[in-house]
């Protein structure tokens, strides 16, 4: 397991995972909370980039880490423990993407309707941002069309946008989780940004 730590890229840690995911295997379910705790954010942003929509999004997390709970005892160590749970994430996003049940299921949400939570019904609300009305909205906009551009792309432009622009995983980590050559992920990828600013230009 300690040659998977040698790995360069974004993530660190690694010998912390390991300790978390040997103490989980011995039976502290605490070591996999925490370990949860220590990806949830960064699994959550990738999946809700994915898949497009913050609803889907947030169920593939949760089954990542249902599907990371019942197959820790696989993990070898090969790779960063980091990098084999983002693999899963991606597959899983890529499932959730294929399913017409999941497509028809995306709805948008509206300001003013009311959500039920534990404490109750609530509406959302928009807060308080140093930026003037103008430009949040020109930041709104630019953000819309970005999303607009990012979900017109093939799957295969699309994922590599993400993991390399946007959750800033290196060539080799990205290499790992789509189990492609970093000559394929490199010149996918600047396909992927030809394509991306194509449709950026048509949509602004």
């Amino acid at each position: 397991m300690n040659s998977a730590a040698n790995q360069t890229g974004s993530f660190a840690n690694n010998d912390e995972d390991i300790a978390l995911i040997t103490n989980f295997l011995k039976g502290d379910r605490v070591s996999f909370d925490r370990l949860v705790l220590k990806y949830q954010d960064q699994i959550l942003n990738l999946c809700v980039q994915t898949v497009g929509n913050y609803a889907d999004g947030e169920d593939a997390a949760q089954e990542t880490f249902v599907k990371v709970y019942k197959n820790l005892n696989k993990f070898k160590g090969e790779a960063l423990f980091s990098t084999w749970l983002y693999r899963i994430a991606v597959n899983t996003c890529k499932n959730r993407r294929r399913s017409w049940w999941n497509r028809l299921k995306r709805t948008a949400v509206r300001l003013d309707k009311p959500i039920e939570t534990e404490e109750g019904e609530h509406t959302y609300e928009i807060g308080d941002t140093s930026f003037s009305p103008i430009k949040e909205l020109e930041r709104l906009q630019i953000a819309d069309c970005v999303k607009k551009a990012l979900d017109t792309l093939p799957e295969k432009h699309k994922e590599l946008i993400i993991l390399r622009d946007i959750q800033e995983l290196s060539y080799e980590e990205i290499e790992t989780v789509l189990g492609i050559s970093i000559g394929t992920v490199k010149s996918r990828l600047s396909r992927a940004r030809i394509a991306m600013k194509e449709k950026l230009t048509r949509i602004m």
